[in-house]
């Protein structure tokens, strides 16, 4: 089955092709007959990478560590170095094979040299296809805070073949998953309720490939109507302002940016929605309560990028399918999350 959305930025658009075994033609879709920098991580099978660049006229494949550590400075310092050391011009490009961290550092790099060369994503895992992949935020950590640098690049195509995903543990599919459903309970409830009406082996099996592109589809659309994320598009951070803070706090090594956001849906909805949420996290193995020092978690949170002076937008789900965007004081909300940690 080949799926194609279009993704309708004037003249940053560009299509999303979801097909199994589109990486092996990525030359059909993509503009491969230039130099291209191919990044990826040592964690995603070399198979991939070398297929891409079979299909270059000049590749160059760059691996990075896996892990959050590679989306430094000093990562995407030493990727310029490369395509300046190989005379990259403004005509070349840079394409990411991999995860969220490979899909981030590739595309700041491309918004950067030069002002701006094209970019493509390929990625590889559940996370990175449904939500980093596309929109264009592209970033490095700085000073210990995620995606704290960074810019808007779209991408000039995005490939996803789900082929990929049968090299990936269960715990790397639900990591991913809990984007989805984060997506689910803030804008559809028709895709929350296939989560709800599916066992876990049919969420992660036959299913996974309708939940990929009910996902693409409600950020296509989000995208589309807030690119630069004024408004509507901070829906897509239910969760992430909790889950931030935990992944900039040290207790977090060793936990995944899905795992949480799962965490950090539930303080932001309460009654028979955070129950609703709970089972569907509890089903798929993912985490629901919060860990480590919860004083470093909520010092953290006075440097999420979606606060303005001592006010924070905070992403509420009073209903599944439906969201509220609430301006709080930063005093209030982490008194109301203190709570919350004491008493879940």
């Amino acid at each position: 089955m080949n799926t194609v959305l279009h993704m309708n930025l004037g003249e940053d658009s560009y299509d999303i092709i979801v097909e199994r075994g589109a990486l092996g033609k990525a030359s059909e879709y993509l503009k491969l007959d230039r130099k291209v920098l191919i990044l990826t991580d040592s964690g995603v099978p070399e198979e991939y990478s070398r297929t891409v660049a079979d299909m270059c006229k000049t590749p160059y494949i760059y691996t990075i560590e896996q892990g959050e550590a590679s989306k430094s400075f000093e990562s995407f310092k030493a990727i310029l170095e490369v395509m300046c050391e190989k005379e990259f011009t403004r005509t070349d490009c840079v394409v990411a094979v991999g995860g969220g961290v490979c899909g981030d550092l590739a595309g700041f790099c491309a918004a950067c040299y030069m002002r701006g060369i094209d970019f493509y994503n390929i990625p590889t895992t559940v996370l990175s296809q449904v939500d980093s992949s596309i929109g264009g935020k592209t970033a490095v950590d700085f000073g210990g805070y995620k995606n704290i640098v960074g810019a808007f690049h779209q991408p000039k195509k995005v490939i996803i073949d789900n082929n990929v995903l049968l090299t990936l543990p269960e715990r790397r599919i639900a990591d991913g998953l809990s984007e989805s459903l984060k997506m689910a309970a803030t804008y559809d409830k028709e895709l929350f309720e296939l989560f709800e009406n599916n066992t876990k082996e049919e969420i992660f099996g036959e299913k996974i490939d309708e939940i990929i592109i009910g996902s693409l589809k409600i950020k296509k659309d989000v995208v589309e109507k807030d690119e630069k994320e004024t408004g509507l598009r901070r829906i897509l951070n239910f969760g992430h302002t909790v889950a931030h803070a935990l992944e900039s706090c040290e207790d977090f090594d060793g936990y995944f940016h899905g795992e949480c956001v799962a965490i950090g849906m539930l303080p932001m909805c309460e009654g028979e929605v955070r129950e609703r949420i709970r089972t569907q996290l509890c089903k798929m193995g993912l985490p629901t309560k919060p860990f480590g020092d919860a004083e470093k978690v909520l010092s953290a949170i006075a440097h999420d990028k979606k606060l303005s002076g001592s006010t924070l937008s905070a992403v509420y789900v009073p209903k599944i399918g439906e969201y509220e965007i609430r301006k709080v004081q930063l005093c209030e909300y982490r008194k109301e999350l203190s709570e919350y940690f004491e008493n879940c």
